[in-house]
């Protein structure tokens, strides 16, 4: 929407810094910060008149972390409403919402956001963790995978751009157009990283502060591929309109921090499956849009190291009858180990800002 001022930059030279993707990419992230900060408060107020507090499931491993850190039951969740709302909002306002990557980033959001509000909504309204069945989520997840993969495979604009198979490391794609394969490659990352994303929310803060790091990585990444002399400089692929998806990756980031203000130990509010589902879906979108899937598992190296941890610690319990880890996802092994939440929080924020930034120097590995 802003973005169109720039046309008036004839009669007022000023508004053709509305043109730069820099500018707006750095308004868009106040402007979601400042949306979470001044919302914040209305929204938490009426999840707690909702009494929408967060159902906590019965084991023995989460009443002895209730012993450590005391019982979280009741806290309102569904925060993650806040989250999807200003980064919508900020990118209507701030991007050009016209372009295909920004259409697909703003539709997987909201629809992935809408999955996890009904798990809540159904865990709320039962007073139990059970919401939707995992299948369930699993096929709407692929659903939207599917629905957003092949309007980007198949767009004019985007389609041989986005069929192209690369992998890191390499100068050129591993395999120039993988046709109708792209689509089962797009439902596994996005869906992978919705549910690593969704393990990873268990701590206060923990899912928001490690979103800003692997966000804020990927917009650089995304902000890169779109200016065609940094991409020539760095070999990687390059789409002139991919620098709209750095504002939306901008959004994101800035709303993660309003939400973090909320989200920090001890919290008043939880994201829930609404922001996480969300959050993580749009993360897995975005490392395809600029064609850097298979690095999201170094750049989101805490997500894959939660979603990791659950698959070994299953694996280990069905094939040998023992466990890996004390708990999983693995941060809840570090507090039954005697860390406290916030020093597992701080360290994971930090391994995460280690991994993000490792990411991006990856890069010149051509």
């Amino acid at each position: 929407m802003m973005y169109h001022l720039h046309l008036l930059e004839e009669k007022l030279g000023v508004l053709r810094i509305f043109e730069s993707i820099t500018f707006r990419a750095s308004l868009a992230c106040v402007t979601a910060f400042l949306l979470c900060i001044v919302l914040g408060p209305r929204v938490i107020a009426i999840l707690v008149a909702l009494k929408a507090g967060q159902p906590i499931r019965d084991a023995a491993e989460i009443h002895r972390l209730h012993a450590l850190h005391g019982n979280k039951a009741g806290t309102p969740t569904m925060g993650g409403v806040l989250i999807v709302g200003a980064v919508a909002l900020s990118t209507l306002l701030w991007a050009r919402v016209g372009m295909p990557f920004v259409q697909t980033a703003l539709f997987v959001m909201i629809a992935a956001g809408a999955v996890g509000f009904a798990d809540d909504y159904l865990k709320v309204r039962r007073r139990k963790s059970d919401g939707l069945s995992a299948r369930a989520k699993l096929i709407a997840l692929a659903a939207i995978a599917l629905v957003a993969g092949a309007y980007l495979a198949w767009h004019p604009s985007t389609g041989s751009f986005i069929r192209a198979f690369h992998i890191p490391f390499l100068k050129t794609p591993l395999f120039s157009d993988i046709g109708w394969l792209c689509l089962p490659f797009f439902a596994l990352v996005i869906v992978g990283a919705s549910n690593a994303v969704n393990l990873t929310d268990g701590l206060d803060g923990l899912a928001a502060g490690c979103t800003i790091t692997t966000t804020a990585a990927y917009g650089l990444l995304a902000y890169a591929a779109g200016t065609f002399t940094i991409a020539e400089y760095l070999l990687i692929p390059h789409h002139p309109s991919l620098g709209e998806l750095a504002v939306f990756c901008s959004a994101l980031a800035g709303a993660a921090f309003g939400f973090l203000w909320f989200n920090c130990h001890p919290a008043q509010v939880f994201m829930g499956d609404t922001g996480s589902l969300a959050i993580g879906a749009v993360i897995g979108l975005i490392a395809i849009a600029v064609r850097h899937e298979l690095l999201l598992i170094l750049i989101g190296g805490i997500f894959v190291a939660e979603a990791l941890s659950v698959i070994l610690q299953v694996g280990s319990f069905k094939l040998r009858g023992k466990r890996i880890f004390r708990m999983a996802p693995i941060h809840h092994h570090f507090e039954l180990k005697g860390w406290h939440e916030n020093k597992v929080i701080m360290r994971f924020w930090m391994v995460s800002a280690f991994f993000a930034v490792l990411g991006l120097a990856s890069l010149k590995l051509r």
